[in-house]
């Protein structure tokens, strides 16, 4: 698929329909403002200066599937990245299909565990058979909230994000109950689109700038530590963070 078929199908796949169908959360505090003129691949609905994108709904799924995305997004090197141990617990947040569940779920092998944690039931349906076609038996489908991931406290040492935060709702209490459900030290690792390289052929409300990442997760109240950033891929940055141990966590 060559890159100008590449924008057009991802923009023709980005109806606002799953959070959309979930009942609006309450804005107390102010965090989001609502805008009349906006991106017409946005919602209108801003957060820190940036317009939350439309979200993929279950009907996009092939083109998670899509064959030539080795190539495009280099979904090996990706999990090379992330060294992940053998046995440990990973989240793959917004798992759409559960093309990287799979590769997740093997390389924390039988001892390990994944969550596969989408807010569209029909998306956790495609994992459920994508497992068992596969023979993977270490894997958990969660069915979250726009708000909430809905995994236990300090339960997660990896949660990955690819191309999915850009498009929350709610990123504030999102990033909120996933540093909640880090355990000490685990790791978030978000995967998006470079903003700052014109040449990636997406649509601008779907890419995220470094600094813009590291602006909406560095507050202070998440409790989370930039690591590094990976710019291996051809066209997103691998942003990572941890999340911070206490003076009382044991080492």
């Amino acid at each position: 698929m060559d890159k100008l078929k590449s924008v057009i199908v991802l923009s023709l796949l980005l109806p606002a329909l799953a959070f959309g169908q979930q009942p609006e959360v309450d804005d107390a505090a102010g965090r989001y403002e609502t805008r009349e003129e906006h991106d017409p691949n946005g919602t209108g609905k801003f957060y820190m200066g940036r317009e939350i994108a439309q979200v993929m709904s279950f009907h996009g799924a092939p083109w998670l599937n899509r064959p030539e995305r080795e190539e495009e997004e280099r979904l090996s090197k990706l999990i090379e990245l992330l060294d992940l141990k053998e046995g440990s617990s990973a989240a793959d947040i917004g798992a759409g299909s559960g093309v990287l569940t799979e590769r997740l779920a093997r390389e924390v092998g039988p001892k390990g565990k994944v969550y596969a944690v989408d807010i569209q039931d029909e998306m956790l349906t495609l994992i459920r058979e994508r497992m068992k076609q596969e023979g993977i038996q270490n894997v958990e489908p969660v069915l979250g909230t726009i708000t909430d991931p809905k995994l236990q406290a300090n339960s997660v040492d990896l949660m990955l994000l690819v191309d999915v935060y850009h498009e929350f709702s709610h990123p504030y209490e999102m990033t909120q109950a996933m540093a909640e459900a880090l355990k000490p030290g685990g790791r978030i690792v978000l995967v998006e689109y470079r903003k700052e390289d014109p040449r990636v052929p997406i649509k601008e409300v779907h890419k995220m700038s470094e600094a813009q990442v590291k602006k909406e997760l560095l507050q202070p109240e998440f409790n989370l530590e930039w690591d590094d950033t990976f710019e291996d891929l051809p066209r997103q940055h691998v942003i990572v963070f941890h999340k911070k141990k206490s003076a009382a966590t044991p080492e």
